[in-house]
């Protein structure tokens, strides 16, 4: 039995998939994953430990050791770890789980993968010396929480000037990772481990803006044959470091000209968008063989496939919301090869403030025989939902109201 918390209904999917029985454990089980298929729910506030964990406990499977808890985003990644540790249910480590949490641990255990060139980097706990260890690093440089999850607080800096300015949008005592800055393509690996092996299943290309923020992902990706065993052995070595056995992962890799490395690194798969790429493009389940595996059931059959597929972010100004382009939406839809179109705000809600870190506000897969068609494909169908920014004027915010 899979115990899933808060899960996108496309877990929940997934989870049918992989001929497991479901129960969804939130603080309020949603609507969307009864229509998947969740077969019981379970109201709880699963980020209590205490509640979790007596919630679960009671259950039958789970007392026979025939189930396991899953989390698909950071917290519920490491909720799940700590529960499945605590009723003696397979799952992937907490120490393993905290360990790829830690950016800067990671970054120095990553750099023993590369002692001929390491990465540089320094931690910073106070703001005001943000450009005093930035200038150490040299510019450009990067800045992130050292715990931080989706983005969230990650700035590209490239001068004095700069890290200033970023130094006043952190808490003055804060735990901030400063590195330099690895230019090159960057792909995301999806990774499945179990007793020790990594498995891996993928990698898209990802496609940045000017501020590090993603506009999208593609695949295949071609890689020479040197160029993708590095990747994997990077991906293998940061996995064994951090302690990571059993359970799905997603890393982040700079192709740098002195080869492949880390960027971040976690104990769970890539955003369901991950999925459905690797899914239409290749055939490979990634949220049902993760899940198949955590189970000891059988790893679902594979229909192989070869196609292109990728995804266009799409975010809409302060002031807009996706209200006033719902016609684009239905034609965007209706563009030959686009697979979804997925908004991840209201449909009546106003934006207030810019997304930052890996939040959008909507997205758009598509697939085609080629790369040039699948561009322009994606092209058309975001340019539908892309409103004029004609911006109005709101209060100071966060996110959308």
């Amino acid at each position: 039995m899979a115990v899933l918390l808060s899960p996108r209904p496309a877990v929940v999917a997934a989870a049918r998939r992989a001929g497991a029985r479901t129960v969804v454990v939130a603080p309020d089980p949603s609507v969307p994953s009864d229509r998947e298929g969740a077969e019981r729910r379970v109201r709880t506030d699963w980020r209590d430990h205490r509640h979790l964990v007596g919630a679960v406990g009671r259950m039958e499977a789970v007392r026979r050791g025939r189930a396991a808890v899953f989390g698909f985003d950071a917290a519920g990644a490491l909720a799940a770890a700590r529960a499945n540790e605590e009723l003696g249910l397979p799952g992937t480590p907490t120490a393993a789980v905290t360990a790829l949490m830690d950016k800067a641990s990671l970054r120095a255990r990553s750099n023993t993968l590369h002692p001929g060139r390491p990465v540089s980097f320094a931690r910073c706990s106070r703001a005001e010396t943000l450009p005093f260890v930035a200038t150490l690093i040299g510019y450009p440089c990067v800045i992130k929480p050292r715990a931080g999850a989706e983005g969230e607080g990650v700035r590209l800096v490239r001068d004095e000037a700069e890290a200033r300015a970023a130094a006043r949008g952190y808490p003055e005592i804060t735990d901030l990772l400063v590195e330099e800055y690895l230019e090159g393509p960057e792909i995301a690996v999806e990774a499945l481990s179990r007793g020790g092996r990594h498995r891996v299943l993928g990698w898209t290309r990802r496609l940045t803006g000017p501020r590090l923020t993603a506009t999208g992902h593609d695949l295949p990706v071609a890689l020479d044959p040197s160029t993708a065993e590095a990747v994997r052995a990077l991906v293998r070595g940061v996995l064994d470091l951090a302690g990571h056995r059993d359970g799905p992962s997603h890393t982040e890799v700079i192709l740098t000209a002195r080869g492949p490395r880390l960027v971040e690194a976690h104990a769970r798969p890539g955003g369901e968008e991950f999925g459905r790429l690797l899914r239409i493009a290749h055939g490979t389940d990634v949220l049902a063989l993760a899940l198949a595996a955590g189970l000891g059931l059988p790893e679902p059959v594979r229909t192989p496939r070869a196609a292109y597929a990728g995804l266009r972010y799409v975010d809409f100004p302060p002031g807009r919301g996706p209200g006033g382009v719902r016609p684009g939406i239905a034609a965007a839809r209706a563009v030959p090869g686009v697979v979804r179109v997925q908004l991840e705000i209201p449909p009546g809600a106003t934006v207030r403030r810019a997304p930052t870190g890996g939040l959008h506000h909507a997205y758009v897969l598509a697939t085609a025989p080629t790369s040039g068609a699948l561009a322009r494909i994606l092209d058309r169908a975001a340019g539908l939902i892309r409103p004029a920014d004609r911006r109005i004027r709101q209060p100071e915010g966060f996110g959308f109201a």
